[in-house]
């Protein structure tokens, strides 16, 4: 079974190695949504894959760094396209969650990345 949580962020960038006239080499920035998913067995007695407050609990500490953040300033995003992004956030959860699947990162209601690690 696989389950799915979402959350929000807001954070700017730019893109530093784009064309010079293109418009994301300016600072702008985004409101992200951020899909995680999560694989694996019913757990009895509870009934579920992941308590999703423990989900939430895992994420927060990067949504605190990201939101509301320039994504520039954070090591390892000095080019924070949303690949590198969703590349960054799958390695800083895959060690202390257990069953992450895939991850769903979209900087526009119509673009977006998957990344499968």
């Amino acid at each position: 079974m696989i389950i799915y949580k979402k959350f929000i962020f807001d954070s700017a960038h730019y893109l530093p190695f784009v064309p010079e006239g293109h418009k994301c080499k300016n600072m702008h920035g985004h409101t992200y949504t951020l899909t995680i998913f999560v694989e694996g067995e019913l757990k009895q007695p509870e009934g579920w894959v992941i308590d999703f407050g423990d989900l939430k609990t895992y994420v927060k500490p990067l949504l605190d760094k990201l939101d509301h953040h320039c994504l520039n300033d954070i090591p390892g995003l000095e080019n924070p396209t949303s690949e590198i992004l969703a590349e960054w956030l799958w390695y800083q959860l895959k060690p202390q969650l257990a069953g992450l699947k895939k991850i769903e990162l979209n900087e526009t209601t119509t673009s977006g990345v998957i990344f499968e690690g």
